[in-house]
């Protein structure tokens, strides 16, 4: 198996990017958009938009991780 290239690395990084901005972004905004309506669902919706956004990128990572040598691990 051949180690990741550049290219692949530059495209996850990128990729992580914008899924982790869109689902943060969806979140926090549809969460807020309910706040100021006064329904306290949206607060449920806010508060994991972060931790939401940055685990698709770990997880882009670890699939790519996977792609690795052993001896690079």
């Amino acid at each position: 198996m051949l180690p990741p290239t550049r290219e692949e690395i530059l495209i996850l990084g990128l990729t992580a990017g914008v899924v982790g901005s869109l689902v943060g972004g969806l979140l926090l905004g549809v969460g807020l958009g309910l706040v100021v309506q006064g329904a306290h669902l949206g607060w449920l919706l806010m508060a994991p938009a972060a931790p939401l956004a940055g685990i698709f990128g770990y997880l882009l990572a670890k699939r790519l991780a996977r792609r690795l040598p052993e001896t690079r691990r």
